[in-house]
């Protein structure tokens, strides 16, 4: 069955075919395109995300983006001979950019009589890395770390899901944006930082690590202002110092981060976490997760660059094998910007 993804969540229009090779839920799913169509040159402008112009611009590419994934798949974009459903991204996200992927994918499935499904973006972001060779087996704990959140999950089986831990204010993708902005750094400020890092000291500045041995929850509000005020100290010393303080704070990040999941992992009893998301792009964590499971028997998947970042791939992996579960999602469906993938964990 081949199936078309529309993910419009945020600031990035994207669509994808993927194909699954059986008929049956844990089918292995290959990628037949992956378009995405980005948006960050118009919100650089601005030093971050604008809503208003975000949905504009979903509008304007999600056509041209979905014609381009269908070719890439090699199917005729008048008439796709082959394509079994359609599955968009129902939330969480800004409910703008959200309704416009979300009502495209649904008359497109109405217009040519398939079914369709929606799918949380955090799903999608959970399941990325089953879309490389090697993907993890079931139960496995999921840190999943973007602009818009930070979320510990142990994954029992597709679709049995419980939280762990989350944000108590900001996630760690906002915590990098705030902080590039402060210095100065272009938009995303995440890549900004990652960039820079690799010139400047981890160690020049101490920065807190929030919660650091309270539970599984995180906070990255305090960090932000540490940085504020170590920049007002530094005064006009901070520009020689830009690269210290980008590393130091990406320390801190990466420091609770990868400590946070090390913890759920050792009482969980689970040897196997997934680390998704845009900032599991980030460099110093990838390095430090891998220095910290070393010599263990814990192993921790993370999906290719492409596919930590919002993509419709990740999208049509989930909505696939919810078809496949036999899920149909009525036309009606509406976007849900607060869609949550899993109740707390009870006391």
């Amino acid at each position: 069955m081949k199936i078309l993804a529309v993910e419009t969540s945020c600031d990035e229009t994207s669509a994808a075919v993927v194909e699954t090779e059986r008929d049956e839920v844990g089918a292995k799913t290959r990628i037949l395109s992956s378009v995405v169509a980005s948006q960050v040159d118009l919100h650089a402008l601005y030093g971050g995300v604008v809503p208003e112009l975000a949905s504009r611009r979903h509008i304007e590419a999600v056509i041209p983006t979905v014609h381009e994934a269908l070719r890439t798949a090699g199917l005729d974009v008048e008439n796709p001979q082959g394509l079994g459903a359609v599955c968009a991204t129902s939330g969480p996200g800004l409910i703008g950019a959200l309704l416009v992927g979300l009502n495209f994918a649904k008359a497109y499935a109405a217009a040519r009589n398939l079914p369709f499904a929606g799918v949380n973006h955090l799903d999608g972001h959970l399941h990325a890395v089953f879309l490389e060779e090697d993907p993890p087996a079931y139960p496995f704990i999921a840190l999943l770390v973007s602009g818009g959140h930070t979320h510990l999950y142990r994954a029992n089986a597709f679709a049995k899901y419980e939280l762990l831990g989350r944000t108590v204010d900001d996630a760690a993708g906002e915590a990098f944006d705030k902080v590039a902005k402060l210095l100065g750094l272009p938009y995303p400020g995440g890549v900004a930082i990652d960039r820079l890092s690799k010139q400047g000291n981890p160690t020049a500045f101490r920065f807190p690590r929030a919660l650091e041995h309270k539970g599984l929850d995180f906070s990255f509000s305090g960090l932000k202002t540490a940085v504020l005020h170590q920049v007002r100290a530094l005064g006009a010393g901070v520009e020689a110092a830009k690269a210290d303080v980008c590393a130091s704070m990406q320390e801190a990040v990466a420091d609770v981060l990868t400590k946070k999941l090390l913890v759920a992992m050792d009482e969980t009893g689970i040897p196997r976490a997934v680390v998704s998301g845009g900032v599991a792009a980030n460099s110093r964590l990838r390095s430090l997760l891998a220095e910290r499971t070393a010599g263990s028997q814990r192993r921790v998947f993370i999906p290719r660059m492409a596919l930590c970042t919002d993509n419709a791939a990740m999208i049509a992996y989930v909505g696939a094998h919810r078809i496949l579960s036999g899920v149909r999602d009525p036309l009606s469906l509406n976007a849900d910007p607060g869609l949550a993938l899993a109740a707390p964990r009870q006391a």
